[in-house]
């Protein structure tokens, strides 16, 4: 019964979407975001945090999968998107959107997607940070200027946020405006964390390692792709309900990738395979750590699409600012890391990471991983070398 009820409530869920008109959304995706917004518009009440998971997956395509070692012959991950098939988003912050994914009935599509100007984009990622920042403004425009905090589940530390109460502007336009700014900077700082707690350890789903996924070259930068586009939703108006953000990003996403250049399925195939032996080692499976041989550890939001070349003229830079009118953001809502009872690998702090330890620790993560992979190409060159001679 429960089955049937939940197919229901599907149902319902697509039709009330599908009946939604909202004015166009237009992407801005100048370097520097000068966006504000022009009038006050209705927000959503504070709303739950993104709960379900999105399909995502490592750098590469047709990937194999092993389980506990073990390869899975027959399955692949295709891992392609096209800018035109991309169905409607999703805020997914229920049981209802994952089952969605696992029954096959959702729309939404995720997958990599190459760009002339952004590179390789993961659209996981993507509409991750754009829920995340939706999700942040519904819960700081209402209490901006005041002092509180913010509790989220762990990532191998405790996650927290700290508002400072300060006086906020005076005009309601610049007040909507600076949630709105805020909320984009720390959805984006909460995708950097997650990079650094793949790398040190995170197990989202118990056995199944993530340090594939730490620091792929794609995926900060589609993070904050992601973070710009909510930002563009929220400034143009479209924060007042669920509907109206979903149907939002929506349009936005493919007039960005448009804008972006996005190849199709066969040009994101052939940059791939371009990159074979590179950037991602197609012989390896899914979550073998050096089925992806090339990292960005990079954590900043002032960034370039990672690329395998000198001409980076073409590449388009994003970024999110620091301060705002004169308003340093992180001294008005700041991200805490703090010990937890399962931190793995993960230094313990004296008493909490924030953003300024990021690049630290990302640092000693690139030492480990240069290490490491220089261990395995050479037990690679010897098992060829052995190869040969046996031949021989």
């Amino acid at each position: 019964m429960r089955y049937f009820s939940l197919l229901f409530l599907l149902l319902l869920t697509a039709c009330k979407n599908d009946g939604l008109l909202i004015t166009s959304s237009e992407p801005n995706l100048s370097t520097m975001p000068v966006e504000s917004a022009r009038q006050i518009y209705p927000v959503i009440a504070p709303i739950n945090p993104p709960d379900g998971l999105r399909p995502c997956c490592a750098f590469g395509y047709n990937l194999g999968v092993s389980v506990i070692g073990i390869p899975l012959p027959i399955y692949q991950i295709g891992n392609i998107v096209e800018a035109n098939k991309l169905g409607t988003h999703h805020y997914s912050d229920s049981l209802l959107d994952t089952a969605a994914n696992l029954l096959n009935v959702s729309d939404e599509r995720v997958g990599h997607i190459y760009t002339d100007r952004g590179g390789f984009l993961d659209i996981a990622h993507v509409r991750d940070t754009a829920d995340n920042t939706f999700y942040l403004f519904s819960q700081i425009y209402p209490r901006l200027g005041q002092a509180w905090q913010l509790e989220l589940g762990d990532e191998l530390a405790k996650r927290q946020f700290v508002f400072t109460a300060f006086t906020p502007p005076s005009s309601p336009e610049e007040r909507y405006t600076l949630s709105a700014y805020l909320a984009a900077q720390l959805a984006f700082q909460m995708a950097a964390w997650h990079e650094i707690a793949q790398w040190y350890g995170l197990l989202d789903v118990p056995g199944f390692p993530e340090e594939v996924s730490g620091f792929s070259p794609e995926d900060l930068y589609s993070n904050l792709l992601g973070s710009r586009l909510a930002l563009t939703s929220i400034l143009q108006g479209h924060a007042g309900s669920l509907e109206q953000y979903q149907q939002s990003v929506t349009q936005l996403l493919p007039k960005a990738l448009e804008q972006l250049g996005a190849e199709t399925y066969e040009g994101t195939k052939r940059q791939f395979m371009l990159l074979d032996g590179k950037w991602w080692d197609s012989q390896r499976r899914v979550p073998e750590k050096f089925l992806v041989l090339y990292r960005n550890y990079d954590t900043g939001s002032n960034r370039i699409p990672s690329h395998d070349s000198l001409l980076t003229d073409r590449l388009l830079r994003l970024s999110l600012p620091d301060v705002w009118q004169g308003i340093v953001l992180n001294q008005i809502g700041e991200f805490r890391l703090l010990p937890s009872n399962n931190m793995e690998r993960l230094p313990v702090p004296d008493s909490y990471w924030t953003v300024k330890d990021f690049s630290a620790l990302a640092e000693q993560a690139q030492i480990v991983d240069e290490s490491e992979l220089r261990s395995v190409r050479a037990m690679s060159q010897s098992v060829s070398h052995s190869t040969v001679v046996k031949k021989d």
